[in-house]
């Protein structure tokens, strides 16, 4: 849709005194205003005025709508019930963002209680000014109009298959989940493990998957941060990113993954489509970097840089940050930045880490970065590329584990790990991946330690 200029604005008593501070920004601005309520702080039904908003829209008296209440979520659902209006909640500038970019709302909801005035006015801003435009967003945007089973009809399963938690999935939808998920999580073993994993019994993934079960990977080692695993090479991204590395040392490291079942191979982008025919068919995934190792390219070139890689087989995605960004203060950069290839990555049923290059932030930049990161909706935060002035170490990978712990997010730490008191360390501190470059010497003498206890 383009820009908005005309603007139906609402709100209950709540969201009264934050209605009056946006009206005058958007005056201020330019918008042409429809102010449809309540005008005092005397007590007032909320559904009233946001089907107003929605209303105004609905009928062309308006190009877009804010309603405001205590909380933004019933005036959210009211709004989506009146035709052609496509209400969203927003409580940060991501929320906002996304709900243009990839949903094209035309109606914004606020929660007074949740937010302030001046965040209020950079949501409110950043929303008008953000367009819906690539033709895959507008294309399911489409599909919103779309008739289609209502709620009141139940479940409905498809031929030779089951209903499961409201979806429509077949036999073989099922077993592309599981052979997924078999692909992603890998089996689980050691003493730390609860039970067989996805990996050893598909069957039980299965029933997991027709009950309608969700967030199956926290089955995997990853949700006991600090448990050392027993087989330790799952952890390891088998890695050589040297800028001199050979086709030969390549199809070797590619060998050695497959030898001792490494989670994935971490190698320069050129080499992508070499790693991924040579792994095809195996539990090792082939990982890659982009904005590698400065991160100082501009968001759609990263994004751009992680789309070939994912044409060209990669299954995860190790992007470097804009560091230089991020010390500057410029948040929105570093996030649009990081959302770029996390966006592409999703579609392209990718993994996305990203790396902060922790040697050289401060601690309040790291926090600062791992929240931009969270936000993003990244899989993984990783620590270093290894080609700074310093790697991994404890306290950062504590640190970073803190900040994304709850969020269902993980954390890679790499550069100078080379032994295996190091990877214990690290995991110990709360990492789930590891990357490194010594990974047969560290699995090695993590079996020798074992045999010695």
């Amino acid at each position: 849709m383009n820009r908005p200029k005309r603007i139906a604005i609402g709100a209950d008593h709540g969201g009264f005194e934050l209605k009056a501070r946006l009206a005058s920004h958007l005056k201020q601005a330019g918008y042409a205003l429809e102010d449809v309520g309540t005008s005092s702080h005397e007590a007032v039904d909320y559904p009233v005025y946001a089907r107003a908003v929605a209303e105004a829209v609905s009928q062309g008296r308006a190009d877009v709508g804010i309603m405001i209440d205590g909380a933004g979520i019933g005036s959210c659902m009211v709004a989506n019930k009146v035709p052609n209006v496509r209400a969203a909640l927003a409580y940060d500038l991501s929320s906002a963002r996304n709900s243009r970019e990839h949903n094209d709302a035309n109606v914004l909801t606020l929660g007074a209680g949740l937010i302030g005035g001046g965040l209020a006015e950079q949501i409110v801003d950043l929303w008008l000014s953000t367009e819906c435009t690539e033709p895959r967003h507008l294309d399911r945007v489409a599909m919103f109009a779309d008739s289609g089973p209502s709620a009141g009809d139940g479940p409905r399963a498809t031929s030779g298959g089951e209903a499961i938690a409201g979806l429509n999935l077949s036999d073989a939808d099922i077993d592309r989940v599981v052979s997924r998920l078999q692909q992603i999580l890998g089996p689980m073993t050691g003493a730390d493990s609860a039970g067989p994993g996805v990996g050893e019994n598909p069957d039980t993934a299965r029933e997991f998957v027709r009950l309608g079960a969700t967030g199956l990977t926290s089955v995997s080692a990853a949700e006991r941060p600090g448990s050392i695993p027993g087989d330790l090479a799952r952890y390891i991204d088998h890695t050589l990113l040297k800028p001199d590395a050979t086709e030969e040392r390549v199809r070797k490291l590619c060998a050695e993954a497959l030898e001792f079942n490494f989670r994935s191979v971490c190698v320069n982008p050129t080499w992508v489509r070499l790693a991924a025919e040579l792994l095809r068919g195996s539990d090792v995934l082939t990982c890659t970097v982009v904005g590698f190792p400065l991160g100082a390219n501009e968001p759609q070139i990263k994004a751009m840089e992680a789309r070939r890689a994912i044409r060209n087989g990669a299954r995860e995605i190790d992007m470097v940050i804009n560091i230089g960004a991020l010390k500057s203060g410029n948040d929105e950069l570093v996030f649009r930045d990081i959302q770029a290839v996390v966006e592409d990555c999703v579609d392209g049923n990718a993994v996305c880490k990203v790396i902060l290059e922790t040697a050289l932030l401060t601690d309040a930049e790291k926090r600062r970065a791992c929240e931009l990161v969270r936000s993003a909706r990244a899989h993984f935060v990783k620590t270093s590329t290894g080609f700074s002035t310093g790697g991994a170490t404890v306290s950062d990978v504590a640190l970073m584990a803190e900040v994304v712990r709850g969020a269902g997010m993980e954390v890679k730490a790499s550069g100078g790990i080379s032994s295996y008191q190091d990877a214990k360390a690290m995991i110990e501190a709360g990492a789930t991946r590891l990357g490194a470059s010594a990974s047969i010497g560290i699995v090695q003498e993590a079996k020798s330690t074992s045999m010695s206890a």
